[in-house]
């Protein structure tokens, strides 16, 4: 889960360079598409078991997908990629309150210490006080960040009561599915020509996302959605070095308001021995 998080920060600067090429969810279309094909030839022996169950898993999940990366490629056409990385971070706080509005399981205090430090966070990056006047990419990206926690709480749902090999394969084809079919929403309504820098990135991104996805339905099998959050919030700190590298550089403000972000990441998962409770 550690490794993923490392491609997964770069990734970033990939979808950025993608937007050159395609509209946005052409592309995120593209490279899930790419994903289910690479691995559905790994799996296509049992895909003939796929269940009623299966499907509705891999469709639930498939459409947050859509979601949370078309959002997240749409907004990267108007801010950083370390940026974008930051603030899609901020699903790491958010999937402990889901899981609260969903499930009933009420978050840990030190959950809602991390949530007020990414909201802290949150008003560095908007640059004038409370009021979180955000950009509209920055606007797309944070609702991206909704999806992706909305995502984890559901593969952590269904992991253990699903083949996750089958539903794998289906929520990536789901997801390429619901991308294709948003395009027109999104003021997409050609299909871009093609050009071997865009099937080179959405190839080798599709295998990337092939492997996050994999290893996020088998990883969360065993390991609870708040503590598989704490372990992603390596993504923004990846996405923020590779943007670095690339030349990308952000405001004082917008740094400051990064390192709350990530703060607010790692203290919301933070069980100090005096605030252990029985339940904990």
């Amino acid at each position: 889960m550690v490794v993923i998080t490392m491609v997964w920060g770069g990734t970033f600067l990939l979808v950025q360079l993608a937007m050159q090429y395609s509209g946005a969810l052409f592309f995120v279309g593209c490279r899930f598409a790419a994903a289910a094909l690479a691995v559905g030839l790994l799996s296509w022996r049992i895909l003939p078991g796929m269940t009623r169950q299966d499907l509705l898993a891999g469709m639930g999940i498939g459409a947050m997908i859509a979601l949370g990366y078309g959002l997240q490629t749409l907004g990267l056409r108007y801010i950083p990629s370390s940026e974008s990385g930051l603030l899609t971070g901020l699903y790491v706080p958010l999937v402990p309150l889901l899981q609260w509005m969903f499930w009933r399981r009420r978050p840990h205090l030190m959950c809602l210490a991390g949530a007020l430090c990414a909201f802290a966070g949150l008003a560095c990056f908007a640059g004038s006080g409370f009021s979180l006047s955000f950009s509209y990419g920055q606007w797309l990206t944070l609702a991206g960040a909704l999806a992706i926690a909305v995502e984890i709480v559901l593969i952590s749902h269904f992991a253990p009561r699903v083949d996750l090999r089958r539903v794998t394969v289906a929520q990536l084809a789901f997801a390429a599915l619901f991308a294709f079919l948003l395009m027109p929403l999104a003021g997409e309504t050609q299909i871009p020509a093609f050009s071997w820098p865009l099937f080179g990135l959405a190839a080798g991104l599709g295998l990337a996302s092939a492997a996050i996805q994999a290893t996020m339905n088998w990883a969360q099998r065993t390991v609870e959605p708040s503590r598989a959050a704490i372990i992603y919030a390596g993504e923004p700190i990846w996405a923020a070095a590779f943007g670095r590298l690339a030349g990308e550089r952000l405001p004082p403000l917008a740094l400051l308001g990064g390192a709350l972000i990530v703060l607010g990441i790692v203290v919301s998962e933070l069980r100090p021995r005096w605030l252990r409770t029985k339940r904990d």
